[in-house]
């Protein structure tokens, strides 16, 4: 009892000044057994039902759920407070509390969790699933985050099952759904928020993503997720599609430490039929329209894409963005792209590519190679990387001829052709040999063709050999490398970085 006791009431320490205004922090919490007449405030007089529990907490309470299955949506609209705390929702420890929307009807873009335009607001440890549409145009989620508002944090929860089943138009648009959604539709943004941990999927798509910030989004954190087997995008920072009245660009964000695999469009209707189909273009991790972002550390393999920095929208930017410490491997199509996938898409500016590891993607033939660079490329910087060529022998590919001030140099190739069989494109020029590379490109004048020496990269372990001759080879450029390799390791341990992802100890 006494434990209880402690656990339901807290008291909050406040300046004098505002202890007319003092509130007693309190546990609630909610079971399937409880009853809303109840007062909440014991296992033993729980509420019932999560939306009574949202209607009742103040800053400062945290609302336990029990184990147990909730066939009921939570929507909140009550804000915490710097001063009084975080509003949470969370499991009851040790305990498994599921929210189960079977059977419960998508009004339009609908949350089974939904935080409108709320600030310090936390949800934590949930399992959240079986929210679906059959219907076109309505839009289910699992967690969604709309309007604006602060310090939202979204902790280890398992989502899975959210699903739009609709039959898509001739245009092929009206089937959508998101795991995690956060959108910035008002002028003032959404901003501080942490997705850390969680779970996302068996998620059935359509046009739609895994784990979204769009539009008027700043300062956000996606760290440590997992994120697999979902139709389409694993991990996305979009901009420009008109969510926000002004400031529509996810920006000034951290995607750090997330997995993401298995991620493919070709059994996505929204992609075109029959199913399946060749559309190979659903990324691990993307930025489309994002700027001033940092991805770092992170691993994406067997999707068809790795990594895509670029712009859907004509005149606009994918800008600023750092991809570093990534390891991307065995991807179909290719391991990191950048620029529009066609001449009326926008440009990727002022990028920078380094210090990842990308082995053997190119699985289908598409001829992606393991770096991809699409239409109008400006300004980025594609440096430390290792690139081992799939049986494709491409290492680079550059269609389109609008690329300017790119710099690349000091990555070190491999493939199985060899330096005089291996591929690279640059300005829609083919050269079939590292020395004509260099010669008709200028690029890579520090670069080397060898083999990287991984210590097992039959079993996946990439870490370098203590005889490699990525090591201490990189151009260690301090303001760009980061801090620590993939592994969470000193960035720089010997004379220089090592080139790639891992740096040796």
């Amino acid at each position: 009892m006494l434990a209880t006791a402690l656990l339901a009431a807290t008291t909050l320490l406040l300046p004098i000044g505002a202890r007319s205004t003092a509130h007693a922090a309190t546990a609630y919490y909610v079971s399937t057994t409880g009853s809303d007449s109840n007062p909440g405030t014991s296992p033993d007089s729980a509420w019932q039902t999560l939306q009574h529990a949202a209607d009742a907490a103040v800053p400062g309470d945290t609302v336990y759920v029990m184990g147990g299955t909730y066939n009921q949506k939570l929507k909140i609209s009550k804000s915490g407070t710097s001063a009084g705390g975080f509003i949470t929702f969370q499991n009851y420890p040790d305990q498994t509390a599921i929210l189960d929307g079977t059977g419960l009807t998508v009004n339009e873009s609908e949350g089974l969790v939904e935080i409108d335009s709320a600030s310090y607001v936390r949800i934590q440890g949930f399992e959240i699933r079986n929210f679906t549409s059959s219907v076109r145009d309505v839009v289910p989620m699992g967690i969604y985050v709309n309007g604006s508002g602060n310090h939202i944090d979204l902790l280890n929860n398992y989502v899975h099952d959210i699903k739009s089943t609709a039959a898509v138009r001739s245009d092929l648009s009206g089937r959508d759904a998101h795991g995690i959604a956060v959108y910035g539709t008002e002028a003032t943004a959404i901003s501080d928020v942490t997705i850390d941990g969680n779970t996302l999927t068996n998620l059935v798509l359509g046009s739609s993503e895994s784990l979204v910030v769009n539009g008027n989004v700043t300062d956000f954190q996606m760290t440590n997720n997992l994120v697999h087997d979902n139709d389409n995008i694993g991990i996305v920072a979009i901009g420009f599609e008109g969510t926000a009245p002004s400031n529509d660009q996810a920006r000034n964000g951290v995607i750090r430490g997330n997995t993401v695999y298995n991620i493919t469009a070709v059994n996505n209707p929204a992609y075109g039929k029959p199913v399946p189909n060749d559309d190979y273009s659903a990324d691990g991790i993307y930025v489309d329209g994002g700027k001033d972002i940092v991805i770092e550390n992170n691993t994406s393999y067997s999707n068809d894409i790795g990594i895509e920095l670029a712009s859907e929208h004509t005149g606009k930017a994918t800008s600023n963005v750092t991809a570093r410490n990534n390891l991307v491997y065995k991807n179909r199509y290719t391991g990191i792209a950048i620029g529009g996938y066609d001449s009326d898409r926008g440009s990727t500016i002022g990028c920078i590519i380094v210090n990842n590891t990308l082995y053997k993607n190119d699985t289908v033939g598409y001829e992606g190679g393991q770096l991809l660079l699409q239409y109008d490329t400006q300004n980025n910087t594609i440096e430390n990387n290792i690139m081992v060529a799939s049986s494709s022998n491409i290492l680079i590919q550059n269609s389109f001829k609008k690329n300017t001030g790119n710099i690349v140099d000091y990555n070190l190739y491999y493939g199985p052709g060899g330096a005089s069989g291996s591929a690279w494109v640059w300005k829609n020029i083919s050269y079939g040999s590292f020395s004509a590379y260099k010669s008709g490109t200028g690029n890579d004048a520090h670069s080397l063709f060898a083999a990287p020496q991984f210590v097992d990269a039959a079993s996946s372990d990439f870490h370098l050999a203590s005889s490699s001759p990525a090591v201490d080879a990189g151009y260690t450029d301090t303001a760009v490398i980061g801090s620590t390799d993939i592994d969470g390791d000193a960035r720089v341990i010997g004379s220089s970085v090592d080139i790639g992802a891992d740096e040796r100890a």
